[in-house]
């Protein structure tokens, strides 16, 4: 086992934002510009950094994971929070792929942007975009997590409105932010209910679960449950603006206004899988929950069935796999609300890299064509691009859950966990199987 210290995953992303900040801000006022191979270089080697930290992290890590205390944040009477990090079996399957799917995509975004005025201030963007987002899954506590979680959010509003002198783009922007923050009051909301049932120490996962375990143990449930109920309620709320859940998944189609790049980081790395992610780490909560979980499933179904056929009717060949990924997250929805939190992080994985692929190919695609994006002019493109045709049909036979391809396996174990879940499971089943075939 290694002996890095956790801080130094989140530390890489941010020095890049810095370095490539100030060279934004030095070279603003030059007609050149900055050299896009220094740029393109500090881009990628902080993300490769941060992902390496994590894979000799993970190489051994214990069963128990890790856990690091960096200092006091508030301490005030009856709240004491601190900055901690927690590495674990949930943290680092999501931050391998974070900072791993993250690294590939500040690469290919170097040609994607070359000859852009604001090569260096976009690739500041997508290091602070990393950070935030590994913040949010290390962290150890709710407050530290929501941090991370506003983070996000704010580089996606500065990302998706990058080329901020097209009005459309603009406005993409603005309805990506305050939806998300619409549902960030659920958070915060959930987060002032748990601190009313034991105190700001139970903001702490590992204390969260203790309190959890301690209520099972000396059969309290009943007595508290109306208000954890209403907890978990509130937090499913947050969870449905960040990963795009009706009733707020209006942001996510128009998010596909920013660069290509942006809308792969958006879709298969980072901020739309920070609600699963959540619902993942507070598991033991929402278990004891049953209503709430039966309404995380139904928003599930209905998200999954209703962003599918949407996706029908959409020529825009990025607005597809925008409706297709909310399709995808109805699914890890539903995966966690029958309480199957292992098969919801699963379809994560997976995902993420036919996701990427898919978004990095329309990239490719789009700048073939000019700019182009409505597929009824697309057509006999594998004799131009061949080796972009080849990585979107393999990422094509993947998120079709096609036998033997990465989606079959997680879509059929999502299927197998909501047949098996109860009287309703079998309903569950059919729909979500049609929901696949659409």
């Amino acid at each position: 086992m290694t002996n890095l210290p956790l801080w130094l995953i989140p530390l890489f992303p941010l020095v890049g934002t810095v370095l490539l900040g100030a060279i934004a801000v030095i070279s603003s006022g030059s007609k050149k510009g900055p050299a896009e191979g220094i740029v393109g270089f500090l881009a990628v080697i902080f993300p490769v950094l941060a992902f390496a930290s994590v894979v000799l992290l993970a190489w051994g890590m214990p069963t128990e994971g890790l856990r690091q205390t960096l200092c006091n944040w508030i301490d005030i009477p009856l709240f004491k929070v601190d900055i901690g990090f927690l590495f674990d079996g949930l943290s680092r399957i999501m931050l391998l792929f974070v900072t791993g799917i993250g690294s590939l995509i500040a690469l290919y975004s170097i040609g994607y942007m070359h000859g852009d005025r604001g090569f260096a201030r976009f690739f500041a963007y997508i290091n602070l975009f990393l950070f935030s987002m590994i913040v949010l899954v290390l962290s150890d506590s709710l407050l530290l997590t929501f941090l991370g979680w506003e983070g996000v959010g704010l580089c996606s509003y500065l990302l998706i409105g990058f080329w901020n002198k097209d009005l459309s783009n603009c406005k993409a922007a603005n309805k990506a932010f305050i939806v998300n923050r619409v549902g960030d009051i659920g958070f915060l909301l959930g987060m002032l209910c748990l601190v009313t049932v034991g105190g700001s120490e139970i903001l702490n996962y590992d204390s969260l679960s203790a309190f959890i375990q301690m209520l099972i143990a000396g059969g309290h449930v009943e007595i508290v449950l109306p208000l954890l109920s209403l907890a978990g309620l509130l937090f499913f709320i947050g969870c449905t603006g960040k990963s795009a859940q009706i009733p707020l998944l209006t942001w996510l189609p128009d998010a596909m206004a920013g660069p290509t790049p942006v809308s792969a980081l958006i879709h298969a790395a980072t901020m739309v899988t920070s609600g699963v992610y959540l619902l993942a780490r507070m598991g033991n909560l929402f278990s004891l929950l049953p209503v709430v979980l039966l309404i995380i499933t139904l928003i599930g179904l209905a998200t999954a069935f209703w962003a599918a056929v949407a996706g029908l009717f959409q020529n825009d060949i990025k607005k597809v796999l925008a409706y297709s990924t909310i399709s995808q997250l109805g699914y890890m929805f539903m995966a966690a609300g029958v309480c199957a939190f292992d098969a919801s992080i699963f379809h994560v994985f997976t995902h993420a890299f036919f996701k990427a692929a898919l978004f990095l190919g329309a990239g490719a695609v789009i700048h073939s064509l000019a700019g182009e994006q409505d597929m009824r002019k697309m057509g006999g493109l594998i004799k131009k691009t061949p080796v972009t045709a080849c990585v979107m049909i393999f990422a094509f036979f993947a998120i079709i859950g096609f036998p033997g391809f990465a989606g079959f396996w997680s879509k059929d174990l999502i299927l197998e966990r909501l047949f098996v879940s109860g009287p309703m499971g079998p309903t569950f089943y059919v729909i979500g199987l049609f929901t696949a075939i659409i």
